[in-house]
């Protein structure tokens, strides 16, 4: 009779090992530093104390431990903050900014990730976020490897104090024509599967060099990371 007790404990450890693994890395492609804003929502514990800073052309590279249980939040770059966040940003700390929207260590024992990269408040930074060490599932790249600052609408531009667009506050047809891979309104999703198992490892790159569709995998998409 003790066998099946035995086989169950096992059985648990197992997946909170597995998920006791999972990171978030950041990692900065950007020819500037960034400070991410990681804030879990409410009801679950910080993971970043968001004094860190990535310094530029992919120097800055940080990783943090995910909760071995559910949790859920968001990953923001804020810039321009000058000698720390503190002293305040020129963006990321309120919209308009790209959001990475991240859960990990749902559904119990299949241990799903989700995530996705929002443009409803508007954009800062080039953010894609991609799976790595994955255990199963339709996993595909999803962000936005474009600088939308640089054409952004005129009467959508947000300047900052070098007189530079630092960030573009819509509108989302302009955003979904250029990043088809992120969410523009509430409702928006992906035109891709997602159904990510396991993964090791989230990753975020901000101003990735490009995004290009798998070779001889329709529908899916995979990302070409500079760092790799």
């Amino acid at each position: 009779m003790a066998k099946p007790l035995v086989l169950s404990v096992l059985l648990i450890l197992a997946v909170a090992s597995t998920a006791a693994a999972t990171t978030l890395t950041l990692h900065n492609l950007c020819p500037y530093p960034v400070w991410p804003l990681v804030t879990p929502n409410t009801g679950f514990p910080s993971i970043s104390d968001n004094a860190v800073r990535l310094d530029g052309g992919g120097r800055g590279l940080v990783s943090f431990r995910f909760p071995p249980s559910f949790w859920a939040g968001r990953v923001v770059a804020r810039t321009g903050c000058g000698r720390s966040p503190s002293h305040g940003c020129e963006t990321g700390n309120a919209p308009p900014a790209t959001v990475v929207q991240l859960v990990v260590h749902a559904e119990g024992a299949q241990d799903v990730a989700a995530y996705s990269v929002s443009l409803v408040d508007g954009f800062n930074v080039p953010a894609v976020v991609s799976p790595q060490a994955v255990g199963g599932g339709q996993c595909p790249a999803l962000g936005c490897a474009a600088d939308l600052n640089a054409g952004c609408p005129p009467t959508q531009r947000v300047f900052g104090a070098g007189g530079g667009v630092v960030a573009c506050k819509g509108f989302a047809n302009y955003f979904k024509e250029r990043c088809p891979l992120t969410r523009t309104t509430p409702t928006d999703v992906e035109p891709v599967p997602q159904r990510c198992l396991a993964p090791g490892e989230l990753k975020i790159v901000f101003c990735q060099a490009a995004m290009v569709d798998a070779a001889g995998e329709p529908g899916l998409i995979r990302t070409v990371v500079a760092d790799n």
